[in-house]
């Protein structure tokens, strides 16, 4: 049976660096990535986040309720999912986007079923909408997708090589992590992803990877389980 994958993409994985919105350039270039690591013979779904569009936390303004906020950046995620299907179908990928979010004349519902049936016919599978649910993170509703079609492993594509013992780009002596435990990693209060998300990984018994999307080849290198980032299990 093929290696079933899920992908979690940040929403700045489809726009330039330091910058918002979508840039054609940076799509077409994560769509051949995805495509590259499907070579891999894996059933891949793709767990979509929304910051480069909307982020609650710096966007409300204080002026935005955080139940608003979070379900525009839920809307968010719908966008990009729907942007990426498209670098992907111009270069040949099928692919599905299901939605949280019920909007039927944009995307199908999530059934988890459903899901499980297009990864089976070949077709990459994108997730938007987060979990459906404000004061739940992207990161979380990796966790809990992956759960819920019975994932081996979970990719997470990050700005930075890995996980650090401390933010480097504030911390030029920060120190990459090649291995911890979800334990380790909780007790620590590292922020590469939130606790929830940690829990559910956990609990799940998932092996997680933590890599640097803007190094060529390494959605493929992750997928095939190779050495790269920082492994947490």
């Amino acid at each position: 049976m093929p290696k079933r994958i899920l992908l979690k993409l940040s929403g700045e994985a489809l726009c330039s660096t330091n910058s918002r919105g979508l840039d054609p350039k940076e799509m077409r270039s994560i769509s051949r990535e995805i495509k590259e690591a499907l070579k891999t013979k894996c059933q891949l779904a793709i767990v979509m986040g929304g910051g480069n569009i909307w982020r609650g936390v710096r966007d409300g303004g204080g002026i935005i309720s955080r139940v608003n906020s979070d379900n525009m950046g839920m809307l968010a995620t719908v966008i990009n999912a729907i942007a990426l299907q498209s670098a992907l179908e111009d270069i040949g990928v099928p692919t599905r986007v299901l939605t949280s979010i019920n909007m039927d004349k944009l995307a199908e519902p999530f059934i988890r079923r459903r899901a499980i049936r297009h990864l089976e016919k070949g077709r990459v599978v994108i997730f938007a909408g987060g979990t459906g649910s404000p004061f739940f993170t992207t990161d979380t509703a990796a966790a809990l997708r992956a759960a819920e079609i019975k994932a081996d492993t979970i990719l997470k594509a990050t700005q930075v090589d890995g996980v650090y013992d401390s933010d480097p780009k504030i911390n030029p002596k920060a120190k990459l992590i090649a291995k911890i435990t979800y334990e380790e990693a909780i007790n620590k209060g590292l922020k590469f992803m939130d606790t929830a998300a940690l829990a559910l990984c956990l609990e799940n018994k998932f092996k997680l990877c933590v890599f640097n999307l803007h190094k060529k080849g390494n959605i493929k290198l992750a997928a095939q389980g190779k050495k790269i980032g920082t492994t947490i299990y």
